[in-house]
């Protein structure tokens, strides 16, 4: 009778623990989705603020067309990269750079520097390269708290069986997440 109750607090105990282990995963696995769902909110407000952004310096700046191609074709890519997280961060490295040279391009037209709608529109597209930052770090972060208990005992005897797989961190190249210099004392 005694070696029938061990085994049942025995099994009750494991099927506890199993709860216990399976509710932690779906957690983790939440906040990764949450912190993804983040960063797509801002990539789609950058990739809403590029193409007023591009129409805005075409006025001064008319002979820069292969550079507006090529803004418009690395938005058009990322936005086109879906929900994959190695092929968004790739997508969104290859924008970041000639997004980098629109901003720049005040530089060589004066009148561009004191237009309101550019100086507007250049302060929105900076806080959202910080807000994409922020978003795609606290990402990782799951990413990572989640990557570790998928692979961690004995949560992984539970996270294998139940679907649980590790996840991608959100990179961006170094090069190319480099948010361009605002000046706005003109």
């Amino acid at each position: 009778m005694t070696g029938l109750i061990i085994v049942l607090i025995l099994l009750a105990s494991l099927i506890v623990g199993g709860v216990l282990i399976y509710n932690g995963l779906v957690q983790k696995r939440q906040m990764t989705e949450n912190g993804w769902s983040d960063i797509d909110v801002q990539l789609k407000r950058r990739a809403d603020l590029i193409p007023r952004l591009v129409e805005t310096v075409k006025g001064y700046a008319s002979h820069e067309r292969e550079l507006f191609r090529e803004v418009t074709e690395a938005r058009t890519n990322a936005q086109a990269a879906g929900p994959d997280v190695t092929a968004r961060g790739a997508a969104e490295s290859r924008l970041s750079a000639p997004t980098a040279k629109l901003i720049a391009l005040k530089e060589d037209y004066p009148d561009l520097k004191t237009n309101e709608n550019f100086l507007s529109l250049q302060k929105d597209l900076s806080d959202t390269e910080d807000k994409i930052e922020m978003a795609r770090r606290f990402y990782n972060g799951a990413v990572r708290e989640y990557n570790i208990k998928v692979k961690s005992v004995p949560s992984n005897l539970v996270a294998g069986p139940f679907g649980f797989h590790e996840r991608d961190f959100f990179e961006i190249e170094t090069a190319d997440r480099a948010v361009p210099d605002v000046d706005f004392q003109g």
